[in-house]
């Protein structure tokens, strides 16, 4: 395949970051994350948050019957980390294969955050167990100190926990997802073979300016918050670098819009429908196409020693009908990047 191929066809890709709510919501939004991946990191973060095998059970149960007729899509479940987790309950859970991983949302980072974690030593003996049991741990990696800026939380998050945990468990797998700075690419490529990063396409396409590009922008306000252009071409550089450490997590989050067009605006981008053909954007401009299998379809699965998927897709540089919002009872979630869905056509191949 030559640097400026304008298609490619590569194993059915998976999304290790996947926001799909529940109710009326995901059953407009899940269609869409089903149509592009064959399997999803699903995140835990309801209301209730998702404490307990039963009720990772019941959200996979929800998710499957709501799934298009004929799909294969396979969810993956994590757990919801809080101060009082029981160790025994996650322990239970990963040997009966409800879930895959555990989730690291420290108190209030975030959507749907309240319940997480107050203090990482709070949750030791729950990590403990996690690396020998070999369940990774999945890491919002923003500190909630308010005397922070916004803008440094990612930094200061590794610097002040993160570093001292991978220190304390040596052995524990780590994800720290959505990455979004130099510094968190550095520290993920040095971690060795326990340590990976997802991102994601909105991370690679947008920088902090974006979101004020006319006026403010809110369907472009996420968390972790876009950061300064020199970031957005780290992340550019690692994602197409073919390091196995980085892999795909689309962070996909659908609100409202009217929650997000609101004086106190939900965090959250909606790209389930845009999403792979946002990243054959991003390859192709970087003149990495070829590498776009390693990042969507094999660091991931071997990561978390899963199978890759059988079957393939087919992602080509021509016309295509630009995806319309998605309408959910009488209001709408706004999709990411409709000029990278009107660009590119995704099929099976």
């Amino acid at each position: 395949m030559s640097p400026a191929s304008t298609a490619v066809t590569i194993r059915r890709p998976d999304d290790w970051h996947a926001h799909l709510r529940d109710g009326a919501v995901m059953a407009a939004v899940l269609p869409h994350t089903a149509a592009q991946f064959a399997r999803a990191i699903v995140m835990p973060n309801l209301k209730p948050p998702v404490t307990t095998v039963a009720l990772a059970s019941a959200y996979r149960d929800r998710i499957l019957a709501a799934l298009p007729a004929g799909s294969d899509f396979r969810p993956l479940m994590t757990a919801y980390l809080t101060d009082s987790i029981d160790k025994a309950e996650i322990e239970r859970g990963f040997a009966d294969h409800v879930w895959v991983a555990a989730k690291l949302y420290p108190a209030g980072a975030t959507t749907n955050s309240q319940h997480g974690v107050t203090d990482i030593r709070h949750i030791y003996p729950v990590l403990e167990v996690m690396q020998r049991i070999g369940m990774p741990l999945l890491v919002h990696g923003e500190v909630t100190d308010h005397t922070v800026d916004i803008f440094d939380r990612e930094q200061v998050f590794i610097e002040r926990i993160l570093l001292p945990l991978l220190k304390d468990f040596p052995a524990l797998k780590v994800v720290l997802e959505h990455i979004t700075t130099a510094e968190a690419a550095e520290v993920v490529r040095e971690g060795g073979p326990r340590l990976g990063a997802t991102i994601t396409p909105h991370h690679l396409m947008i920088n902090r300016s974006s979101l004020f590009e006319g006026g403010i922008r809110p369907h472009l306000y996420c968390l972790p918050i876009a950061k300064r252009e020199r970031h957005r071409l780290a992340l550019r550089k690692a994602a197409t670098s073919g390091a196995a450490c980085y892999f795909l997590g689309t962070d996909t989050a659908p609100h409202l819009a009217h929650t997000k067009e609101a004086a106190c605006g939900c965090a959250g981008i909606f790209n389930a429908p845009t999403a792979m053909q946002a990243y054959a954007q991003v390859f192709h401009e970087e003149a990495a196409l070829d590498r776009l299998e390693a990042f969507a379809s094999l660091n991931g699965p071997r990561f978390y020693g899963l199978p890759l998927n059988e079957g393939k897709i087919r992602l080509a540089l021509a016309a295509a009908e630009a995806p319309q919002d998605v309408e959910i009872e009488g209001d709408r979630v706004v999709v990411f990047a409709p000029e990278c869905g009107a660009a590119w056509t995704l099929s099976a191949a």
